[in-house]
Protein backbone atom coordinates (compact mmCIF):
# COMPACT_ATOMS: atom_id res chain seq x y z
CA UNK A 1 0.00 0.00 0.00
CA UNK A 2 0.98 3.67 -0.07
CA UNK A 3 3.41 5.47 2.23
CA UNK A 4 2.12 8.50 4.11
CA UNK A 5 4.18 11.10 5.95
CA UNK A 6 2.56 11.96 9.27
CA UNK A 7 2.94 14.94 11.63
CA UNK A 8 1.52 15.04 15.15
CA UNK A 9 1.22 18.81 15.15
CA UNK A 10 0.02 21.35 17.69
CA UNK A 11 -3.75 21.63 17.40
CA UNK A 12 -3.94 19.23 14.49
CA UNK A 13 -2.52 16.10 12.90
CA UNK A 14 -1.44 16.17 9.25
CA UNK A 15 -0.64 13.51 6.71
CA UNK A 16 0.36 13.57 3.05
CA UNK A 17 1.05 11.04 0.34
CA UNK A 18 3.66 12.11 -2.19
CA UNK A 19 3.86 10.82 -5.74
CA UNK A 20 6.67 12.11 -7.87
CA UNK A 21 7.40 15.56 -6.46
CA UNK A 22 3.88 16.55 -5.41
CA UNK A 23 1.14 15.75 -2.93
CA UNK A 24 -1.56 13.49 -4.34
CA UNK A 25 -3.51 13.02 -1.10
CA UNK A 26 -3.61 14.96 2.16
CA UNK A 27 -5.54 14.98 5.39
CA UNK A 28 -5.88 17.26 8.41
CA UNK A 29 -7.55 16.25 11.67
CA UNK A 30 -8.19 18.81 14.41
CA UNK A 31 -7.29 17.64 17.91
CA UNK A 32 -10.77 18.19 19.36
CA UNK A 33 -12.69 16.40 16.62
CA UNK A 34 -15.47 14.08 17.75
CA UNK A 35 -14.31 11.34 15.42
CA UNK A 36 -16.23 8.77 13.43
CA UNK A 37 -16.38 5.53 15.42
CA UNK A 38 -16.59 7.27 18.79
CA UNK A 39 -19.16 5.71 21.12
CA UNK A 40 -20.46 8.12 23.74
CA UNK A 41 -23.15 8.29 26.38
CA UNK A 42 -25.87 10.91 26.19
CA UNK A 43 -29.55 11.67 26.52
CA UNK A 44 -32.27 12.18 23.94
CA UNK A 45 -32.74 15.94 24.03
CA UNK A 46 -35.57 16.14 21.52
CA UNK A 47 -37.54 14.38 18.81
CA UNK A 48 -37.21 16.30 15.53
CA UNK A 49 -39.00 13.92 13.15
CA UNK A 50 -40.88 11.09 14.91
CA UNK A 51 -39.50 7.72 13.90
CA UNK A 52 -36.71 9.30 11.84
CA UNK A 53 -34.54 11.89 13.58
CA UNK A 54 -33.76 13.03 17.10
CA UNK A 55 -31.28 15.28 18.89
CA UNK A 56 -28.85 13.75 21.39
CA UNK A 57 -27.03 15.75 24.06
CA UNK A 58 -23.77 13.90 24.69
CA UNK A 59 -22.17 13.90 28.13
CA UNK A 60 -19.21 15.80 26.65
CA UNK A 61 -21.56 18.71 25.88
CA UNK A 62 -21.78 18.20 22.10
CA UNK A 63 -25.09 17.76 20.30
CA UNK A 64 -25.51 15.10 17.62
CA UNK A 65 -28.30 14.05 15.28
CA UNK A 66 -29.65 10.57 15.90
CA UNK A 67 -30.67 8.83 12.67
CA UNK A 68 -32.61 6.59 12.48
CA UNK A 69 -34.64 7.29 15.62
CA UNK A 70 -35.77 3.98 17.13
CA UNK A 71 -39.36 3.76 18.27
CA UNK A 72 -40.18 3.83 21.95
CA UNK A 73 -37.55 6.38 22.95
CA UNK A 74 -38.66 9.27 25.13
CA UNK A 75 -37.06 12.65 25.70
CA UNK A 76 -34.50 12.57 28.47
CA UNK A 77 -33.78 8.87 28.05
CA UNK A 78 -30.14 7.82 28.48
CA UNK A 79 -28.52 6.01 25.58
CA UNK A 80 -25.23 5.17 23.86
CA UNK A 81 -24.59 6.37 20.32
CA UNK A 82 -21.85 5.84 17.75
CA UNK A 83 -20.69 8.76 15.61
CA UNK A 84 -21.08 7.86 11.93
CA UNK A 85 -20.39 11.31 10.45
CA UNK A 86 -18.40 14.10 12.02
CA UNK A 87 -19.68 17.66 12.36
CA UNK A 88 -19.42 19.64 9.12
CA UNK A 89 -18.61 23.39 9.13
CA UNK A 90 -20.87 24.35 6.22
CA UNK A 91 -21.46 28.03 5.35
CA UNK A 92 -24.32 29.63 7.22
CA UNK A 93 -25.44 26.65 9.31
CA UNK A 94 -22.87 24.08 10.46
CA UNK A 95 -24.13 20.51 10.46
CA UNK A 96 -24.07 18.57 13.71
CA UNK A 97 -22.36 15.22 13.90
CA UNK A 98 -24.60 12.30 12.96
CA UNK A 99 -24.98 9.25 15.20
CA UNK A 100 -26.78 5.93 15.50
CA UNK A 101 -27.80 3.98 18.58
CA UNK A 102 -25.52 1.20 19.78
CA UNK A 103 -25.08 -1.18 22.68
CA UNK A 104 -21.28 -0.89 22.51
CA UNK A 105 -19.27 0.47 25.43
CA UNK A 106 -17.88 4.00 25.27
CA UNK A 107 -14.72 4.40 23.21
CA UNK A 108 -12.82 6.96 21.15
CA UNK A 109 -12.98 6.74 17.38
CA UNK A 110 -9.79 5.94 15.46
CA UNK A 111 -7.44 8.85 14.83
CA UNK A 112 -6.10 9.87 11.43
CA UNK A 113 -2.96 7.82 12.05
CA UNK A 114 -5.00 4.83 13.20
CA UNK A 115 -7.16 4.96 10.07
CA UNK A 116 -4.17 5.05 7.75
CA UNK A 117 -2.59 2.06 9.48
CA UNK A 118 -5.88 0.15 9.50
CA UNK A 119 -6.11 0.71 5.74
CA UNK A 120 -2.76 -1.03 5.35
CA UNK A 121 -0.70 2.06 4.60
CA UNK A 122 2.85 2.65 5.80
CA UNK A 123 2.83 5.68 8.14
CA UNK A 124 6.20 7.40 8.54
CA UNK A 125 6.63 10.10 11.22
CA UNK A 126 7.88 13.40 9.80
CA UNK A 127 10.08 15.08 12.44
CA UNK A 128 10.11 18.83 12.98
CA UNK A 129 13.90 18.90 12.76
CA UNK A 130 15.40 18.20 9.36
CA UNK A 131 14.29 18.68 5.75
CA UNK A 132 10.66 19.76 5.41
CA UNK A 133 9.31 17.18 2.97
CA UNK A 134 5.78 18.58 3.42
CA UNK A 135 6.89 21.99 2.22
CA UNK A 136 9.11 20.60 -0.52
CA UNK A 137 6.11 18.71 -1.92
CA UNK A 138 3.88 21.80 -1.93
CA UNK A 139 2.15 21.92 1.48
CA UNK A 140 1.82 25.72 1.56
CA UNK A 141 0.49 25.73 -2.00
CA UNK A 142 -2.08 23.07 -1.06
CA UNK A 143 -3.26 25.17 1.90
CA UNK A 144 -3.51 28.24 -0.32
CA UNK A 145 -5.64 26.33 -2.84
CA UNK A 146 -7.92 25.16 -0.03
CA UNK A 147 -8.21 28.67 1.43
CA UNK A 148 -8.76 30.62 -1.79
CA UNK A 149 -10.45 28.06 -4.04
CA UNK A 150 -8.09 29.07 -6.88
CA UNK A 151 -6.43 26.00 -8.41
CA UNK A 152 -4.27 26.39 -11.51
CA UNK A 153 -3.59 23.67 -14.08
CA UNK A 154 -1.80 23.63 -17.42
CA UNK A 155 -4.04 25.55 -19.80
CA UNK A 156 -6.56 26.91 -17.31
CA UNK A 157 -7.78 27.19 -13.75
CA UNK A 158 -10.41 25.79 -11.39
CA UNK A 159 -12.49 28.03 -9.16
CA UNK A 160 -13.77 26.05 -6.20
CA UNK A 161 -16.75 27.25 -4.18
CA UNK A 162 -18.20 25.68 -1.03
CA UNK A 163 -21.99 25.77 -0.80
CA UNK A 164 -24.47 24.10 1.60
CA UNK A 165 -25.57 21.80 -1.25
CA UNK A 166 -22.24 20.80 -2.78
CA UNK A 167 -18.66 21.73 -3.58
CA UNK A 168 -18.60 23.37 -7.01
CA UNK A 169 -15.73 23.58 -9.51
CA UNK A 170 -15.88 26.04 -12.39
CA UNK A 171 -13.42 25.41 -15.23
CA UNK A 172 -11.99 28.36 -17.15
CA UNK A 173 -9.09 28.92 -19.54
CA UNK A 174 -8.00 29.80 -23.09
CA UNK A 175 -7.85 26.25 -24.52
CA UNK A 176 -10.38 25.05 -27.13
CA UNK A 177 -13.56 23.73 -25.44
CA UNK A 178 -12.84 19.99 -25.67
CA UNK A 179 -9.21 20.32 -24.58
CA UNK A 180 -10.20 22.66 -21.74
CA UNK A 181 -12.99 20.35 -20.58
CA UNK A 182 -10.71 17.30 -20.51
CA UNK A 183 -7.89 19.15 -18.76
CA UNK A 184 -10.32 20.75 -16.29
CA UNK A 185 -12.04 17.46 -15.47
CA UNK A 186 -8.68 15.80 -14.84
CA UNK A 187 -7.56 18.73 -12.66
CA UNK A 188 -10.81 18.58 -10.68
CA UNK A 189 -10.30 14.85 -10.09
CA UNK A 190 -6.82 15.51 -8.74
CA UNK A 191 -8.04 18.35 -6.52
CA UNK A 192 -10.91 16.30 -5.08
CA UNK A 193 -8.48 13.56 -4.15
CA UNK A 194 -5.76 15.87 -2.87
CA UNK A 195 -8.07 17.99 -0.70
CA UNK A 196 -10.18 15.13 0.66
CA UNK A 197 -13.47 16.44 -0.73
CA UNK A 198 -16.53 14.26 -0.22
CA UNK A 199 -20.29 14.49 -0.52
CA UNK A 200 -21.93 16.03 -3.56
CA UNK A 201 -19.53 17.71 -6.02
CA UNK A 202 -20.41 19.62 -9.18
CA UNK A 203 -18.19 20.34 -12.21
CA UNK A 204 -19.19 23.21 -14.53
CA UNK A 205 -17.34 22.49 -17.78
CA UNK A 206 -17.39 23.99 -21.28
CA UNK A 207 -20.46 23.02 -23.28
CA UNK A 208 -19.84 20.21 -25.76
CA UNK A 209 -22.40 19.08 -28.33
CA UNK A 210 -20.97 15.67 -29.27
CA UNK A 211 -21.74 12.78 -26.93
CA UNK A 212 -18.37 11.18 -27.68
CA UNK A 213 -16.61 14.36 -26.56
CA UNK A 214 -18.58 14.42 -23.31
CA UNK A 215 -17.69 10.77 -22.70
CA UNK A 216 -14.02 11.58 -23.24
CA UNK A 217 -14.25 14.32 -20.62
CA UNK A 218 -15.84 11.94 -18.11
CA UNK A 219 -13.10 9.41 -18.85
CA UNK A 220 -10.45 12.07 -18.06
CA UNK A 221 -12.05 12.54 -14.66
CA UNK A 222 -12.28 8.80 -14.02
CA UNK A 223 -8.58 8.40 -14.77
CA UNK A 224 -7.61 10.81 -11.96
CA UNK A 225 -10.18 10.09 -9.24
CA UNK A 226 -9.96 6.64 -7.64
CA UNK A 227 -13.08 4.69 -6.77
CA UNK A 228 -15.32 4.53 -4.86
CA UNK A 229 -17.56 7.31 -6.17
CA UNK A 230 -20.65 7.71 -8.30
CA UNK A 231 -21.15 10.26 -11.03
CA UNK A 232 -23.58 11.35 -13.68
CA UNK A 233 -22.74 11.61 -17.36
CA UNK A 234 -21.69 15.08 -18.51
CA UNK A 235 -24.86 16.70 -19.81
CA UNK A 236 -25.27 18.96 -22.84
CA UNK A 237 -24.87 22.07 -20.69
CA UNK A 238 -21.43 21.02 -19.47
CA UNK A 239 -22.41 19.91 -15.96
CA UNK A 240 -21.25 16.71 -14.27
CA UNK A 241 -22.04 15.65 -10.71
CA UNK A 242 -20.01 13.37 -8.44
CA UNK A 243 -20.99 11.82 -5.13
CA UNK A 244 -18.34 10.51 -2.73
CA UNK A 245 -18.66 9.13 0.77
CA UNK A 246 -18.52 11.93 3.32
CA UNK A 247 -17.63 11.08 6.90
CA UNK A 248 -15.69 14.22 7.80
CA UNK A 249 -14.92 17.76 6.66
CA UNK A 250 -12.65 18.40 3.69
CA UNK A 251 -9.48 20.48 3.99
CA UNK A 252 -11.17 23.48 2.28
CA UNK A 253 -14.07 23.27 4.75
CA UNK A 254 -11.71 23.16 7.73
CA UNK A 255 -9.68 26.14 6.53
CA UNK A 256 -12.42 28.34 5.11
CA UNK A 257 -14.79 27.87 8.05
CA UNK A 258 -12.29 29.46 10.47
CA UNK A 259 -9.39 31.21 8.70
CA UNK A 260 -8.03 32.64 11.95
CA UNK A 261 -7.69 29.26 13.65
CA UNK A 262 -6.27 27.76 10.45
CA UNK A 263 -3.65 30.53 10.26
CA UNK A 264 -2.81 30.01 13.93
CA UNK A 265 -2.19 26.29 13.49
CA UNK A 266 -0.11 26.85 10.34
CA UNK A 267 1.99 29.44 12.18
CA UNK A 268 2.59 27.07 15.07
CA UNK A 269 3.90 24.54 12.57
CA UNK A 270 6.34 27.15 11.25
CA UNK A 271 7.40 28.05 14.79
CA UNK A 272 8.00 24.38 15.64
CA UNK A 273 10.27 24.04 12.59
CA UNK A 274 12.03 27.40 13.07
CA UNK A 275 15.80 27.43 13.37
CA UNK A 276 18.05 29.36 15.69
CA UNK A 277 18.30 29.42 19.46
CA UNK A 278 16.56 31.19 22.29
CA UNK A 279 13.07 32.63 22.50
CA UNK A 280 10.85 32.48 19.43
CA UNK A 281 8.60 35.45 18.73
CA UNK A 282 5.46 34.90 16.71
CA UNK A 283 4.36 38.02 14.84
CA UNK A 284 0.86 37.90 13.40
CA UNK A 285 -2.43 39.69 12.91
CA UNK A 286 -4.05 40.51 16.29
CA UNK A 287 -6.83 37.98 15.72
CA UNK A 288 -4.30 35.20 15.12
CA UNK A 289 -2.28 36.21 18.17
CA UNK A 290 -5.48 36.21 20.25
CA UNK A 291 -6.37 32.73 18.97
CA UNK A 292 -2.98 31.36 20.05
CA UNK A 293 -3.01 33.25 23.35
CA UNK A 294 -6.39 31.72 24.16
CA UNK A 295 -4.77 28.28 24.09
CA UNK A 296 -2.00 28.21 26.71
CA UNK A 297 -1.71 24.46 26.08
CA UNK A 298 -0.60 25.24 22.52
CA UNK A 299 2.05 27.69 23.73
CA UNK A 300 3.25 25.23 26.36
CA UNK A 301 3.48 22.43 23.78
CA UNK A 302 5.46 24.69 21.44
CA UNK A 303 7.91 25.64 24.20
CA UNK A 304 8.51 21.97 25.01
CA UNK A 305 9.04 21.04 21.36
CA UNK A 306 11.51 23.85 20.59
CA UNK A 307 13.20 23.82 24.00
CA UNK A 308 12.70 27.56 24.43
CA UNK A 309 10.08 30.08 25.43
CA UNK A 310 7.59 31.44 22.91
CA UNK A 311 6.34 35.02 22.79
CA UNK A 312 3.47 36.57 20.86
CA UNK A 313 3.43 39.99 19.21
CA UNK A 314 0.43 41.45 17.40
CA UNK A 315 0.96 43.42 14.19
CA UNK A 316 -2.26 45.07 12.89
CA UNK A 317 -0.63 45.68 9.53
CA UNK A 318 -0.33 42.00 8.70
CA UNK A 319 -2.89 39.93 6.83
CA UNK A 320 -4.43 36.93 8.59
CA UNK A 321 -2.19 34.55 6.64
CA UNK A 322 0.98 36.65 6.83
CA UNK A 323 2.42 35.63 10.19
CA UNK A 324 6.12 35.18 10.83
CA UNK A 325 8.47 33.65 13.40
CA UNK A 326 11.70 35.20 14.66
CA UNK A 327 14.43 33.57 16.74
CA UNK A 328 16.36 35.48 19.38
CA UNK A 329 19.65 34.08 18.09
CA UNK A 330 19.48 33.00 14.41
Amino acid sequence: MAMWLFEDGIGESRAIRIQGEGIVEAAIELDETLRVGTVARGRLAGIMIPGRRGLVQLDCGVEALLEPLPGGLTEGQALHVEIVREALPEPGRPKRAKARMTDDASRSGPSLRDRLIAAGHSVVPHPAHGPDRFEDAGWSELLEEAETGEIAFAGGALRMALTPAMTLFDVDGPLPPLALAKAGAAAAGRAIRRLGIGGSIGLDLPTLAAKADRQAVAAALDAELPQPFERTAMNGFGFLQIVRRRERASIPELLQSDPVQAAARALLRRAERSGGMGERTILAHPAVVAAIAARPDWIAALSVRIGATAALRADPGRAISAGDVHSQHP
